[in-house]
């Protein structure tokens, strides 16, 4: 399953802790298939994994984080403690990026990062969902719907360290974003899975 094709499957959902948990559930099919594809094929698994990730967080730094700071209890050190673990997995994903499935320590590096993602999500679902549930209404939920959406569709594609603040994604991201489309566009266009 491609993150195109699952993607609008979460287009549909209206509050954003649901959306948000489709994601996490997309994104641990995504390192199932990039674990489990051919050598040939693990290229592309992974550029798929790769875009999901960095549309997902780009999306959760530009909204949720930012609502979540002034609405849950200890929001800012709720949030500052999911920033620096997206921090750390950015870091790993884009030298991975860069490198390619091809490199000789891709699977032990994904083993690393699938680690870092999945407790990340965890954490996220624990200490940050679960409050933004209590302290929003469904009209709020649905209105960071729509944002995260709108987010995700205009967000970079490849994985950005040290933009991960909502002022930060705003001012870089539409020209990254931009480049970053570009750059999958000539990679696809010459041949390159990676």
């Amino acid at each position: 399953m491609t993150a195109q094709k699952t993607a609008p499957e979460t287009m549909g959902e209206t509050d954003v802790i649901d959306l948000l948990q489709a994601q996490h559930g997309m994104i641990r099919d995504m390192f199932d298939e990039v674990e489990q594809a051919p050598k040939k094929q693990r290229g592309e698994a992974f550029t798929r994994l790769v875009r999901l990730l960095a549309v997902h967080e780009t999306a959760e730094e530009e909204i949720v984080h930012p609502y979540a700071r002034g609405k849950i209890d200890g929001g800012d050190g709720v949030v500052d403690d999911r920033l620096a673990e997206e921090r750390e997995a950015k870091e790993l994903l884009s030298r991975m990026d860069e490198a390619g499935a091809d490199a000789p320590d891709f699977l032990e590096n994904l083993a690393t990062l699938r680690a870092a993602v999945e407790a990340h999500a965890r954490a996220e679902e624990r200490y940050e969902f679960i409050q933004l549930r209590g302290h929003t209404t469904k009209a709020e939920r649905r209105a960071m719907a729509v944002g995260v959406k709108a987010a995700e569709a205009m967000a970079p594609t490849h994985p950005h360290p040290g933009t991960e603040s909502a002022t930060k994604n705003i001012l870089v991201g539409t020209p990254v974003a931009m480049m970053d489309r570009i750059r999958d566009v000539i990679r696809q266009t010459m041949g390159k899975k990676t």
